[in-house]
């Protein structure tokens, strides 16, 4: 074939690629002819693809004339699959093509709104034409290397369905006998398992409230620290903490603290250690 001028060959295209038109193995695709081009139809979706030819450019009816006469040709022999195809990828261009001629002005349509929305879905399709075409090559390859395998359907030999293998107990005598008198021996008791550092005991509010009162009537002044001394566990700080503000809602002591976190004093501004209330047990668990 004599390119032309201005006419893209499948030698000039493959000189530019690195992806082969038609895949080796593939069934030949029906040549079209055309003013700017001229080789097999693969090739010509292939460089739709890569943006490398406009489909505007493409006389869709030329292509169609072409599938046409190769039908012919093939007589009673034509592939109701290979012609499916060609109508799905001929449609995809077409609406491709209707969708590129379409001014980039406001559009009224509703329909032509769609078809501009639906460029790259129709890209889409050409790609996946050409996926469908090497899967298909892909199977025929894995079809024809398992035609060549052939399974070892034999059974075990008849001399070796009798044999057993060596028991192998891994012990002497002695060790198995000292494991069978095991078996007859009492087992201990489960060990208790105790509760107490996930559950501490409650502790009362009131009775520290009620200790505080009588440091704090008999020094007068005391620091936090100084009422919290005899703690030994975390929720009875707590508890003292809340006795405090007990006692401060009660105006029977008043807090001095210079400055943030700072040292606080606490001072007795009661009457006596018992103001006569009535006293609320709580307790902090």
């Amino acid at each position: 074939m004599t390119p032309r001028a201005g006419v893209i060959t499948p030698a000039a295209a493959s000189l530019d690629s690195d992806d082969s038109p038609v895949l080796p193995g593939a069934r030949a695709s029906f040549h079209v002819h055309l003013s700017n081009f001229e080789g097999p139809f693969d090739l010509l979706l292939q460089l739709i693809g890569q943006h490398r030819m406009d489909v505007t450019e493409v006389a869709l009816h030329t292509v169609t004339d072409d599938f046409i006469r190769h039908i012919r040709t093939m007589g009673k022999d034509v592939d109701l699959g290979v012609v499916t195809e060609f109508l799905v990828v001929a449609a995809t261009l077409l609406d491709l093509k209707a969708a590129r001629l379409l001014p980039d002005g406001e559009v009224e349509d509703h329909a032509d709104i769609d078809l501009l929305e639906a460029r790259d879905l129709l890209f889409a399709r050409l790609l996946a034409y050409r996926a469908y075409q090497q899967v298909t090559l892909l199977f025929q390859e894995l079809e024809a290397g398992a035609l060549r395998r052939y399974p070892r359907a034999v059974t075990l030999e008849d001399r070796y369905l009798g044999l057993l293998p060596e028991v192998q107990i891994g012990m002497d005598a002695a060790a198995f006998a000292e494991m069978a008198a095991g078996v007859f021996q009492p087992k201990p008791p489960p060990p208790a398992v105790s509760l107490d550092h996930i559950h501490s005991s409650p502790v009362s509010v009131a009775l520290h409230t009620a200790a505080m009162r009588e440091i704090l009537a008999r020094s007068g002044v005391a620091t936090f620290g100084e009422l919290i001394a005899g703690c030994t566990q975390t929720m009875e700080v707590v508890a003292r903490f809340l006795g405090l503000l007990n006692l401060y809602r009660e105006a029977a002591v008043a807090f001095d603290q210079p400055e943030p976190l700072g040292l606080l004093t606490i001072r007795w501004t009661g009457d006596s250690p018992d103001p006569g209330g009535v006293l609320v047990d709580e307790e902090c668990e």
